[in-house]
C-alpha cells in the first residue's frame, strides 16, 4: 500500500459569500474538510493523507502522525503542484487529489479507484448529467449529447509519476487534474461516480432539509460514599447519584433526548432496570450504542442544550471538562454543546441537595 490522499482545502470561497472560508464551515456538525480527512482516515487505504490550506495556524485540531498539513497556492493547480512536489520524497506509486468541497463520497468509491489504477495510469468518477448540456462557442449555441457527456468528480486517482510529470510541465490555470491527461491526449480510465458527491459551492449547498428535535430528562437521589458521574467523568463529591447504573443524569438526558428526535422509544426500552447486566453499568457504555444508531441511520446533531439542576457541585466549577467529555463521546465539536447550571432556590429534595436532576433538548438533521 503506497497511496497517498491530497486534500485541497485552501481555496477563497468567492461564490459562498462568507467571511469564514467555505472548507471551514460547519456541514454536519464537523468543518466540511473534516468529512474528507476522515474518510481518508478511516478508510485505512492511505500511508499519509495531506491536508493543503492556506494558514496552517487555521487547523486548531490535532490529527494523526500520517496527516500533513501544508500551505496551498494561489490558485487550485498551484496548490496541487505544491502537494505533489511535497510528498515526492516519500516515492508514492499513487495519488488521488481531492477538493474538500465534496464531502459526501464513500470510502467504497476510495477503493474503486485504487483497484481502477491497477490497470490504469489516470481513474476519474463520472456521473451523467441530468439536465440538457447547451455550449456557446461566440454568439451560437449547440446542444451537447448528454449520453456523450461527462459530469467529473473527485477524488481523482492517478499514477504519482505520470501526474507529477505532466502537473510540472503545466503553465496554465486548470481546473483538474483530469484536463492535463486530456490536454496531452492521454488515455483516462472514467468509473461510475456518485449521485450524492455533489461539490458545495452556494450557502444554499448546505441548507439542512429534515430537522428533528428531542427532550430528555431524568433525575436520582444523592447517596452517601457513592462516586458521581456527570457527563462521563468522574466529580469530586462526598455522594453519588443512586441508580441501576452509575446514574450520570447528563448522559441518561442525552441519550433520551437522542432516543425521541429519531422516534426510537427511551433509554428503559433499551437498558431495563430489571436486567442484571445492566448492574452498575457506566453511561458512556449506554450512549456508544446510541450514538451507532443515529451514525447508521445518517443522523448528525445539531446541537445539545443542557439544563444540570442542583444546588451542588457548582456547574461553572466543571462546565469545561463535562463538555470536553460529551464532545469525546458524540464526536461533536464543543462549539455545539451549552451547559447551562440551574438551581432551585432550596426547594425540595434538589434544594435539600438530596437529588440531581437533568433536562436536555437536541436537535438533530438526517
Amino acid at each position: 500500500m503506497n497511496n497517498y490522499f491530497i486534500i485541497l482545502a485552501s481555496g477563497q470561497s468567492k461564490r459562498f459569500n462568507s467571511i469564514k472560508p467555505k472548507q471551514f464551515i460547519k456541514y454536519k456538525n464537523k468543518a466540511l474538510f473534516e468529512h474528507s480527512l476522515d474518510k481518508a482516515l478511516s478508510s485505512q487505504l492511505f500511508k499519509k493523507i495531506i491536508l493543503v490550506v492556506n494558514n496552517r495556524k487555521q487547523i486548531k485540531k490535532k490529527y494523526p502522525r500520517n496527516v500533513l498539513i501544508i500551505k496551498g497556492g494561489k490558485e487550485r493547480s498551484d496548490s496541487s503542484l505544491i502537494a505533489l512536489k511535497y510528498i515526492k520524497k516519500f516515492n508514492p506509486n499513487n495519488v488521488l487529489i481531492h477538493d474538500a468541497a465534496r464531502p459526501n463520497f464513500t470510502i467504497k468509491l476510495l477503493k474503486n479507484l485504487i483497484n481502477s489504477l491497477k490497470r490504469n495510469k489516470a481513474s476519474i468518477p463520472v456521473i451523467s448529467s441530468k439536465d440538457s448540456i447547451k455550449y456557446k462557442v461566440k454568439n451560437q449555441l449547440f446542444n451537447l449529447n448528454r449520453s456523450n457527456s461527462y459530469l467529473t468528480q473527485t477524488p481523482q486517482a492517478f499514477n504519482y509519476k505520470e501526474i507529477y510529470n505532466l502537473s510540472i510541465k503545466q503553465k496554465n490555470k486548470i481546473q483538474d487534474e483530469a484536463t492535463l491527461f486530456i490536454e496531452n491526449d492521454l488515455k483516462i480510465k472514467f468509473i461510475s461516480g456518485e449521485t450524492f458527491n455533489n461539490k458545495i459551492t452556494f450557502k444554499e449547498d448546505v441548507q439542512n432539509t429534515k430537522t428533528y428535535f428531542g427532550i430528555g430528562f431524568d433525575i436520582h437521589r444523592l447517596i452517601l460514599g457513592k462516586k458521581l458521574y456527570l457527563g462521563g467523568i468522574k466529580i469530586p463529591f462526598h455522594s453519588g447519584l443512586k441508580g441501576h447504573s452509575d446514574g450520570d443524569v447528563i448522559l441518561h438526558s442525552i441519550i433520551d433526548a437522542l432516543l425521541g428526535a429519531m422516534r426510537k422509544k427511551d433509554i428503559g426500552t433499551l437498558f431495563p432496570d430489571n436486567k442484571n447486566r445492566f448492574k452498575n453499568i457506566r453511561s458512556p457504555k449506554m450512549l456508544a450504542p446510541i450514538v451507532d444508531i443515529l451514525n447508521k441511520n445518517n443522523f448528525y446533531i445539531n446541537n445539545l442544550d443542557i439544563n444540570l439542576i442542583c444546588e451542588q457541585p457548582k456547574v461553572s466549577k466543571y462546565r469545561v471538562a463535562i463538555i470536553n467529555s460529551l464532545s469525546n463521546l458524540l464526536n461533536l465539536d464543543k462549539d455545539l454543546i451549552n451547559l447551562k447550571g440551574k438551581t432551585v432556590e432550596k426547594l425540595g429534595l434538589i434544594g435539600k441537595e438530596k437529588a440531581i436532576a437533568c433536562e436536555v433538548i437536541c436537535s438533530i438533521s438526517q
